[in-house]
């Protein structure tokens, strides 16, 4: 008999982020963070790269037009995101700024 497996990213990574957490300062849990948005950052720049040399390739016969498509969307879906991000990292930043101390 088979059995089914199922698999939640998201409890894996909370579990692991929770059993990361518990031995760091406030100071490195922002380092980590700062981090984080560092290496998500230059993943959209390395996607944005990508899409011009796919392009490059497409103009000269090395690639074909649905490359072009995805690594345009992947690119274009990550901006948005990242977007995204910004914009209620803003929103948080001003919503702390108006909390009455």
């Amino acid at each position: 008999m088979i059995q089914k497996t199922t698999f939640n990213p998201l409890t894996t990574i909370q579990s692991t982020q929770n059993s990361a957490m518990k031995d760091k300062t406030p100071a490195e849990m922002t380092q980590t963070f700062g981090d984080f948005l560092q290496n998500a950052l230059n993943s959209v720049q390395n996607q944005e790269k990508n899409v011009q040399v796919v392009t490059d390739k497409y103009m000269v016969g090395q690639a074909d037009i649905s490359q072009v498509m995805i690594a345009s969307s992947q690119a274009e879906l990550s901006l948005q995101l990242t977007s995204q991000v910004r914009n209620k990292v803003v929103e948080a930043y001003q919503e702390i700024m108006r909390m009455q101390m």
